[in-house]
Formats: structure tokens, C-alpha cells, sequence
């Protein structure tokens, strides 16, 4: 395996941003309603995308075998990509000759959902939960209606303006879509993971992805740039936000990197399964 892949990144010393300021000011009255979890915290960009997102169903697996706590990751692509939910169908999906055309690769997730297009000015983040750890999250709905109303609030202070969950798991400004969830369930543990559009190349998007099979009723046969839009501020302040919400204190120890490159080497980085429907 890489070696690259056993080290976790750290992130430097450096001045407090203005948004990260503000977040806090924000959360500090508020923490006391919102879920203690205690998770462990992995803010960790491996090389590749398919590592990326094979480290996601690992921490999953990690978690449900028991003995493992829960986490919440933070990754941010270096490049642009495609990712089809576990389900669709890539033909019906994503322009595959402009991907191919561009060498952008075209993978597929372990959670359903539509497809996306990934790339620099994404904050992807992921939360695994033991299954028992709240009774609200006892199915996908509640699980979905929970968590997306804990990132809906945190974030509605920091921007001190009103957040929308839509359709089943969207987060929006007004009629707006800019963060995109799905979720996998197994017997004791979840993901539940995301993605926060913070400067990504909507015209990019344009070009590689179809109108999607199936809408939310609120996008109204909008294209994707009439759609979607990018959430006005930064990564860090976003991942403080997370942090605060989940009381994802302490950084995680052990991290899943073997079980990672098994699953790129069986799954992620195979056509057979990132194009096999």
C-alpha cells in the first residue's frame, strides 16, 4: 500500500478566518440542544478518488463489526470526477464520451441517491453511527429527517438566514440546492454522508452530467445550473460547524487504510463495479 496512505493529514497552525469567528459566536448558545454523540473526528484526503470513497464504506464496516467508535470525516476532491449513486445507470446518468473526451473518471458509491459531479470547491463530510447510539436514527427516513435538521439549524445561525431541507435529503437557500446526501445502513451501524457545493464548476457539471431519471418535486425541470448553487462559505468554517454539532472532539486514532485498499482493489477501482449498470 501506498505510504502515503498511513499517514492522517494535520492541519497547521494559522489565524482564525473571519467565518470560523463567526461560528462560533453562533453555536456557542446553541450547543446545548443539539445531539452529544462524542465522535471521533477524521478531517483525511487520500490520493485518489477511489480511495476517497472506498475509506467511507470502511469506516462503516469498522464501525458495525463493534469496537470501533463513531466518526465524522471531512474530504475535499483535487480533482474532478464523476460518482453515480449505488443504483443508477450511467448511460442515463452522465454524458460518458464528454467524461471520457476530458479523462474524468466515472466511479460509483455504496449509498443511493442521484449522481454527482465532484471536483475542487467540494466539502464532502461523512457520519457513521452506531445504529442504537439514537433512536431517531431507527430508519431512513427519520435518520434523514434527523440529521439533515441538525445541519439545517447549525447552519441557519452561521448564515443567520433560513436553510430548507427539500425533497428527501437537500439542503437549500430559497429554491437553491447546495448540498446533496445519501445513506447506507447495515446492521449496527450508518453512513450518512454528503457533499457542500462551496465553489465547484457548475458549467463542468453542465457538460458531464444528463437531466437526471428521477427530481425532487421542488427542482421543477430545472437544469443544473438553474438548480444548484454554492453555499457561501468557507471549509473551515463548515467543518467547525460539523465538529460542533456531532461533539466530535477528538481526532480519530485508527483509521481503516488496509480495508480501504482492499475495497479500491475489489470495488472502487474496478469497471465491473463502477460501471456495471
Amino acid at each position: 500500500m501506498d505510504g502515503r496512505w498511513r499517514e492522517v493529514k494535520t492541519t497547521a497552525t494559522r489565524e482564525v478566518t473571519p467565518l470560523e469567528a463567526k461560528s462560533r459566536v453562533f453555536l456557542a448558545g446553541a450547543l446545548a440542544s443539539q445531539p452529544m454523540f462524542g465522535l471521533r473526528h477524521l478531517d483525511l484526503t487520500l490520493p485518489s478518488p477511489e480511495a476517497n470513497l472506498a475509506c467511507d464504506e470502511a469506516l462503516l464496516d469498522a464501525c458495525d463489526a463493534g469496537g470501533r467508535p463513531g466518526v465524522l470525516r471531512f474530504w475535499e476532491p483535487c480533482q474532478p470526477f464523476v460518482v453515480l449513486g449505488y443504483a443508477n445507470h450511467a448511460a442515463s446518468e452522465v454524458n460518458v464520451a464528454a467524461c471520457q473526451g476530458r479523462d474524468i473518471p466515472i466511479l460509483r458509491r455504496c449509498t443511493g441517491g442521484g449522481t454527482v459531479l465532484q471536483g475542487p470547491g467540494c466539502l464532502n463530510y461523512a457520519l457513521v453511527l452506531p445504529v442504537d447510539a439514537d433512536a431517531r436514527l431507527g430508519s431512513v427516513t427519520e435518520t434523514n429527517r434527523f440529521i439533515l435538521e441538525q445541519h439545517r439549524q447549525a447552519l441557519g445561525r452561521l448564515l443567520a438566514q433560513t436553510v430548507l431541507a427539500r425533497g428527501q435529503t437537500d439542503l437549500a437557500l430559497g429554491a437553491l440546492k447546495f448540498s446533496g446526501n445519501a445513506q447506507r445502513r447495515k446492521g449496527r451501524a450508518i453512513l450518512f454522508h454528503g457533499t457542500f457545493l462551496l465553489g465547484l464548476d457548475l458549467a463542468l457539471m453542465e457538460e458531464l452530467l444528463r437531466f437526471p431519471s428521477r427530481q425532487p418535486d421542488y427542482r421543477q425541470g430545472r437544469s443544473h445550473a438553474e438548480f444548484v448553487a454554492h453555499l457561501p462559505l468557507d471549509a473551515p468554517a463548515v467543518k467547525q460547524v460539523l465538529r460542533q454539532v456531532w461533539s466530535a472532539g477528538e481526532p480519530l486514532e485508527l483509521v481503516p487504510l488496509a480495508e480501504t485498499e482492499a475495497l479500491v482493489q475489489s470495488r472502487y477501482g474496478r469497471a465491473e463495479w463502477n460501471l456495471r449498470l
